[in-house]
């Protein structure tokens, strides 16, 4: 991306102290852990939204929190990207997701909602679904979904936040500064890495646990 461009990061959540510490504000989260990065001014709120303006390597970013709850989001954005005058390339969705496990971080440039609510707000608004984000996987539970995004993160989960918000940041700033393709290649091939070594620790476990009970 070129160094006077401006960029746009939105995080998805529900604003207030009830969902401040939910699933569902993983969004949230990472853009606050952005503009500290970024050493971004005071909050504005403007655009049903609140709105910080930093610098990243030289270039305006914005970072967007919608306030609209989620399955408003898209309004928020769409009055952002006109504003800015910003095209779809230069949006960054930071969005929770139940399809993948906990703390599992990936970059996709275009598709479907997967059931987001947030997102098929913003695909509407902007009437198309080639809209880049970054998805960090909250995983399932035995509840119902919607149970599941808005309750608080287990124990161990809370343990975990710290670095999964930083490397959920930290894919967010390699987005901006080599576009949505290069960012994907090195932040999804980092999750299929970790995918496998997760899957080989696991299958060593049971060999072992199997090798036990025969003794």
């Amino acid at each position: 991306m070129s160094t006077t461009e401006t960029i746009v990061i939105v995080g998805l959540g529900n604003p207030g102290r009830e969902y401040a510490a939910t699933r569902h504000n993983f969004g949230f989260m990472v853009a606050d852990e952005l503009g500290r990065r970024a050493q971004a001014g005071g909050t504005k709120h403007r655009f049903k939204a609140e709105i910080a303006e930093g610098r990243l390597d030289g270039r305006k970013l914005v970072l967007v929190k919608p306030q609209t709850y989620m399955n408003l989001s898209g309004h928020a954005v769409r009055e952002v990207a006109q504003w800015y005058r910003v095209p779809v390339e230069r949006i960054l969705v930071v969005v929770d997701d139940l399809d993948q496990p906990f703390g599992q971080i990936r970059l996709r440039a275009k598709g479907s909602a997967g059931g987001h609510n947030g997102l098929k707000s913003i695909f509407a608004q902007l009437g198309t679904t080639e809209v880049p984000r970054l998805r960090i996987g909250i995983g399932r539970s035995s509840s119902q979904a919607i149970s599941h995004v808005l309750a608080r993160f287990s124990p161990a989960e809370q343990a975990a936040l710290p670095d999964v918000i930083d490397e959920a940041a930290d894919a967010a700033e390699l987005w901006a500064r080599q576009g949505i393709y290069e960012a994907m290649n090195l932040v999804n091939g980092r999750a299929k890495d970790k995918e496998k070594a997760t899957r080989a620790t696991a299958t060593s476990g049971s060999g072992k646990e199997r090798d036990n009970r025969g003794e």
